[in-house]
């Protein structure tokens, strides 16, 4: 039986291309505790692509 494969994490920038706003909106928005959520790994920022796309979902039930 196969493993499903897991889609990699995305970049600051990946997330910013997807949403279509500024990385500096994500860092802005990361310090007043919006937007999806993001792990830090290292000294880098990470988010899951599924945990943006339910963010996303979420916004725009709102």
């Amino acid at each position: 039986m196969a493993t499903p494969v897991q889609e990699p994490c995305w970049t600051v920038a990946d997330v910013a291309a997807f949403l279509r706003v500024p990385v500096e909106t994500l860092y802005t928005w990361r310090k007043r505790r919006y937007g999806p959520p993001a792990a830090r790994i290292g000294r880098h920022l990470r988010y899951d692509p599924d945990e943006v796309r339910a963010w996303l979902r979420r916004q725009e039930a709102a």
